[in-house]
């Protein structure tokens, strides 16, 4: 059996769909993509597809070299449990959630995200890495082991004083001193500049800090998805609908590449905040107008076009000059995603 098979879509490069081995960090969207649309239909065929594509990424429970363990999992087998109640899925998500926690050091207070670029950093935490503080919540509640909360707790407390700037805007990368736990540097990888305000970051703070307050209710939390949510909706080079360009200080503006997978992933982030913030209203209405512009024919694709994906223009990292107005898998994700919670909000 090879350890590199393809098993999931990631984009499209050269007019082919580009396919990933289980240890990519994209590895589980489609999965969670098919258990959504069983969810929305109670058609028995999306659930035999997302099984198809969530069996595959069992290994990745033992991978202890990647913080992405959420994205992998959690949105695959967490569904799949969620859907099934088959305790198979629960134990292989219980044994992601213990391979995710020991790259966490007492020390510095986070769990590591990477361990590439050595050269560059000696401690890496990103900003993404918040998203996957979502899979020790569900752990520590599934078996009654606080030490998971524990974890992300202290995770989500030390990215909130070490990643934001003084406008609420935040730093990709923070890299900690192995040894004392201090910060050494603050710096990008995908973003413009180690300054500027990568957009696809903003977005993943925002939907990360409304996640941790739905799980702690605590309003430190609260306060800080709001904070974000300000310095987004509020940004001067913001678009008027709403879709970001791929940072917020790109040069070029407006003739930059927009990234309709911050857009997407920001509108879901929205809608959850709305259900806890006094400034609901404010927040559904550009939910609700980011959603709007994603089903639009600029942005939505035509059913016999984009090799089957949902959304156009989205951009993976434009410093690297990779995935550039391209189709991207976690932007249909977290697209279906909103629309599902934006029906639940409407039905309650």
């Amino acid at each position: 059996m090879r350890t590199n098979r393809l098993v999931s879509p990631r984009s499209v490069e050269d007019d082919k769909i580009v396919m990933v081995p289980a240890k990519d960090w994209t590895s589980g969207f489609f999965a969670g993509e098919l258990w959504m649309m069983y969810e929305l239909t109670s058609d028995e065929h999306w659930k035999e597809m997302a099984l198809e594509y969530t069996l595959p990424l069992e290994k990745e429970k033992w991978n202890g070299r990647t913080h992405d363990m959420g994205f992998k999992m959690y949105y695959s087998f967490g569904k799949a449990w969620k859907n099934t109640k088959n305790s198979e899925y629960k134990d292989i998500l219980l044994q992601s959630a213990q391979t995710l926690a020991i790259r966490f050091r007492p020390n510095i207070g986070c769990i590591r995200s990477w361990d590439f670029n050595s050269e560059k950093w000696d401690y890496p935490v990103i900003i993404d890495n918040l998203m996957n503080l979502e899979l020790l919540f569900w752990a520590a509640k599934e078996t009654g082991n606080e030490l998971f909360k524990q974890i992300a707790v202290l995770h989500a407390e030390n990215t909130m004083k070490n990643h934001f700037r003084e406008d609420n805007s935040s730093y990709h990368v923070v890299d900690y001193n192995p040894n004392t736990g201090k910060v050494q540097t603050k710096c990008t990888h995908q973003g413009l500049s180690d300054e500027s305000a990568w957009s696809r970051g903003q977005a993943w703070g925002l939907y990360g800090y409304t996640m941790i307050y739905r799980e702690t209710g605590n309003k430190k939390f609260l306060e800080q998805a709001e904070k974000i949510a300000a310095y987004i909706l509020n940004h001067p080079n913001l678009p008027e609908n709403l879709i970001p360009f791929w940072d917020f200080n790109a040069p070029g503006i407006p003739n930059e590449p927009l990234d309709a997978s911050a857009g997407a992933i920001i509108a879901s982030a929205l809608y959850e905040l709305s259900t806890f913030s006094l400034n609901k209203d404010a927040y559904l209405i550009a939910a609700d107008k980011i959603i709007d512009t994603l089903l639009s024919e600029a942005f939505l694709a035509n059913p016999t076009e984009n090799h089957g994906f949902l959304l156009k223009h989205s951009t993976g990292s434009k410093a690297h000059n990779s995935e550039i107005d391209v189709p991207l898998i976690y932007a249909d994700y977290y697209f279906l995603e909103a629309i599902l919670r934006k029906s639940k909000l409407m039905i309650n």
